[in-house]
């Protein structure tokens, strides 16, 4: 498991005789601490095994959640009930290793916890013991969700757990209309396409993926880093400054009242707050120290060169070609 409230929850019911004897796999993690279930397991004094290694101990049911490795029939079957996922979405939509992300991102107005059995060596395949839904709260961001979704799927592994030989019984099998895959976010993701991408799909993005990486763009051919995005109310719209001249995707233009960077997409503008360039800047930094200078200048054809332009960073066939030419030289 790699996430605290299952393991947490099952902590706890220990005290009820649901659990005689919990440990815990995690995979290896960059931190000297590891994975936040490493560090509640060991605070906890549980017993744990980093992945490949599983321990050797006899228990009747092993559980995952967000584990993103696959498991051999070998291992399944050393648990006489088998292994269950605990998965933040109502599958079969979002299978695959990010179905938080990509249900912020993509505006789903439901989203739910599915309890399934693991079936060897594939994903989110597996028979359904448990469902349930809840509504999506407006503007909510992906790390919210999880917080949100891991509470719910603690309570429901405790409910599948306390009558298991019954669940498994009533499993069903995935439907097969509705299947959606989440696969992991790449950098590319988190460049804005002005052009191409709505003010409500950017600001989607930012719900989605803003507290795992900054989104990204170009300023005068540099890459600059936005930090903090927000809706632009429409008293801010009505200012003449917007309208005065014909505005292109990526304009940028400041607003002094509400010390907001406006910034136009494909349909409309969203508000930013801070930026990354050598460092950190607030709106009013950003523009006192490079927007300031072109509007100066006055004519309309500076003020056009005030504009973040589409960040494409390159495809594997172009690093690979790239690569190849080192070798080369």
């Amino acid at each position: 498991m790699s996430a605290n409230p299952e393991d947490a929850a099952l902590r706890e019911n220990k005290e009820e005789e649901l659990i005689e004897k919990l440990e815990v796999v995690t995979v290896p993690s960059p931190s000297l601490k590891g994975l936040p279930v490493k560090q509640y397991a060991v605070e906890s004094q549980l017993q744990v095994h980093e992945w490949p290694h599983v321990g050797s101990g006899d228990f009747d049911v092993g559980v995952v959640a967000s584990f993103g490795r696959l498991l051999s029939e070998t291992l399944i079957l050393k648990f006489p009930y088998g292994v269950l996922n605990v998965h933040p979405s109502c599958l079969p939509r979002w299978r695959g290793p990010a179905p938080i992300i990509h249900t912020v991102l993509h505006g789903d107005t439901v989203t739910g916890v599915t309890i399934m059995q693991i079936r060897p060596k594939r994903f989110d395949v597996g028979p359904i013991l448990k469902q349930e839904t809840v509504p999506m709260p407006p503007k909510i961001t992906s790390k919210e969700l999880e917080v949100l979704l891991s509470r719910l799927g603690a309570s429901m592994l405790i409910s599948v757990l306390k009558n298991l030989p019954e669940s498994l019984s009533n499993g069903r099998p995935q439907p097969t209309e509705g299947v959606t895959y989440a696969p992991k976010i790449s950098a590319a993701t988190s460049c804005i396409k002005w052009e191409e991408q709505t003010s409500e799909q950017i600001l989607r993005l930012y719900r989605a993926i803003g507290n795992i990486t900054p989104l990204q763009t170009l300023w005068m051919k540099k890459t600059i880093k936005l930090l903090d995005l927000v809706e632009v109310n429409n008293s801010v719209l009505e200012d003449p400054k917007l309208t005065e001249h014909a505005v292109i995707p990526g304009s940028v233009v400041y607003h002094k009242r509400s010390q907001v960077l406006l910034v136009y997409c494909k349909d409309g503008w969203i508000g930013v707050r801070s930026v990354m360039l050598k460092k950190a800047l607030t709106a009013a930094d950003f523009h006192n120290g490079y927007l300031h200078q072109w509007y100066q200048k006055g004519s309309p054809a500076e003020a056009r060169q005030c504009r973040f332009h589409t960040l494409r960073p390159p495809t594997e066939k172009q690093k690979k070609r790239t690569r190849c030419c080192a070798t080369v030289h």
